[in-house]
């Protein structure tokens, strides 16, 4: 029995020593997997241009905006444009029934044919009396009739003008036609419907046709108090819309405010961006960017290479080395480093987060911009 024990106390050593014989070659990679150097991307510091950059998102509006109306009432005859077709200034857009106006017309002209031929009775008869009135041959009163006559033929003569006038421009007005060069962007109405301008309101219905000019786009946006002291009139913006990646569209700031709105108390901005391929849509989105300030011949690095706001790793004999630095301008990809960093420089830009001072590392590649 006393065999047994110390043959059970040999196996549990023999088990123990084998444990420890495992885990030595494990504690030993643990110890070379912490000597081995880091792979890291750097960025070689040089001089360039960098500009700080404002960045607002807004909605593409057309240019040019205008409802087809008609400026009296009446019904639909003919439309002749289909949306989305684009359509030259001048051109023949859509017509009401004119068939009443013509014939008011016709009744207006016949009336001023007649006024104006008692016109000229009545100034022939002005001429005779004036000549017998000198001769004293006539009375005060029968010359005082005969000029009250001609006064009366000449105020029927001008009523008769006028509404030949309003007659033809009722025909004019009941044809629309495009006042600028631009797209259908939508048919409000069907031939056959009535239209009454006065009564439309702000509905759909009350045009005929929307027509847009697109060609330009406007952008509204709104800033900060902060930002809207760096923008002014005339200034140049960039335009990169969402449904577009990669493409950029140039234009200009037109209108800022010089009053915040009571509510959100920013500013209002609007700017034209040229569009002259239409590629531009109005009803989307995009990305306003206006440079405040740029700085030539500065030293750069992408912003991801500073670490806490305050440093970057910089590598130095195949070692991480840390560098205090200050910075100065910012846009969307680069930082300038104003203090702390030399033209040469190779700053880790990849891999440098929780990455120690004096670390061991070894360079994978060189990110280039």
């Amino acid at each position: 029995m006393f065999l047994r024990g110390k043959a059970k106390y040999a196996v549990y050593g023999a088990i123990f020593l084998f444990l420890v014989s495992c885990q030595k070659p494990v504690e030993k990679k643990a110890a070379d997997d912490s000597l081995k150097p880091a792979s890291v991307k750097v960025y070689k510091v040089k001089k360039q241009k960098i500009s700080e950059k404002l960045i607002y998102t807004a909605t593409l509006e057309a240019w040019k905006r205008q409802a087809i109306t008609p400026d009296i009432s009446g019904k639909v005859a003919r439309i002749y444009v289909n949306e989305g077709e684009r359509v030259k200034k001048g051109q023949l857009l859509a017509e009401l029934d004119t068939r009443s106006i013509r014939l008011q017309l016709e009744q207006a002209e016949a009336a001023l044919a007649m006024a104006r031929a008692n016109f000229e009775d009545a100034s022939r008869n002005l001429e005779r009396m004036e000549r017998l009135y000198k001769e004293k041959a006539v009375s005060d009163q029968q010359y005082e009739k005969v000029r009250l006559a001609f006064e009366a033929a000449k105020a029927q003569k001008e009523q008769a003008e006028a509404a030949v006038n309003l007659a033809r421009h009722s025909l004019d007005v009941s044809i629309m036609r495009a006042p600028f060069d631009g797209v259908i962007a939508a048919k409000n109405l069907e031939e056959g419907d009535v239209i009454n301008p006065m009564m439309g309101g702000f509905s759909a219905s009350s045009s005929v046709l929307t027509l847009v000019d697109y060609s330009k786009i406007k952008v509204r946006f709104d800033v900060s108090p902060a930002d809207v002291i760096r923008l002014a009139r005339g200034q140049k913006v960039f335009l990169e819309s969402f449904v577009l990646p990669g493409q950029q569209f140039e234009g200009q700031v037109t209108v800022v405010n010089t009053s915040a709105d009571p509510q959100t108390k920013k500013f209002r901005v609007e700017a034209v961006v040229n569009n002259p391929e239409l590629s531009l849509k109005p009803g989307t989105f995009g990305r306003v960017i206006l440079e405040v300030s740029t700085r030539e011949n500065s030293l750069a690095v992408p912003q991801k290479a500073i670490l806490e706001n305050s440093y970057v790793l910089v590598v130095e004999s195949n070692k991480a080395v840390r560098r205090a630095v200050t910075t100065g301008l910012k846009n969307t990809d680069l930082i300038e480093i104003t203090s702390g960093l030399n033209e040469g420089d190779l700053v880790i830009v990849e891999g440098n987060f929780g990455l120690m001072d004096g670390s061991p590392v070894e360079v994978e590649g060189e990110v280039v911009r």
